[in-house]
């Protein structure tokens, strides 16, 4: 019995590393494009997490303030001119329209309704807009990945 093929086949390195460096230009330019997009979808998923908790809070605390039962302008003043979370800014572009749709004399202008809930509708759009942005990216990685992946064994 032959027992070269063996004896050749126990000195191949299989190593990633030495696997990496015989491979051709497109498995290795496939593996690095698999790799940074992994670690770019890392860095999303990272970032959303932090992002969510931190919202989640903001809009817990929030939320106990706006249901305490204290005036509302109080709570405007508190949040200042600054809002930091969401519902903050959206609480705030209510009053602030809110504010400018009074008379001199106290009444409400027409269509002062309207206008709130327009504003209020924009600064919900924002807020969403922010906590979205990347996940299309994301979407487009996840499901191109696993073709990519494919095309590097061919």
């Amino acid at each position: 019995m032959d027992t070269s093929p063996l004896a050749v086949a126990q000195e191949i390195d299989f190593s990633l590393w030495a696997l990496f460096a015989r491979a051709t230009l497109t498995v290795k330019l496939v593996i690095l494009l698999l790799v940074l997009s992994s670690v770019w979808s890392w860095a999303i998923i990272i970032q959303k997490h932090i992002l969510y908790r931190w919202a989640r809070r903001e809009a817990t605390i929030f939320d106990r303030a706006f249901w305490s039962g204290e005036p509302l302008d109080g709570l405007y003043e508190q949040i200042g001119a600054e809002p930091t979370g969401n519902s903050e800014k959206i609480f705030a572009a209510g009053m602030t329209e809110w504010r400018r749709s009074h008379r001199n004399d106290g009444a409400l202008i027409a269509g002062a309704s309207a206008r709130i809930d327009r504003s209020m509708d924009v600064a919900i759009n924002k807020e969403a807009e922010d906590l979205q942005s990347g996940l299309t990216v994301l979407a487009t990685i996840g499901s191109t990945a696993p073709f990519v992946g494919l095309f590097g064994t061919v």
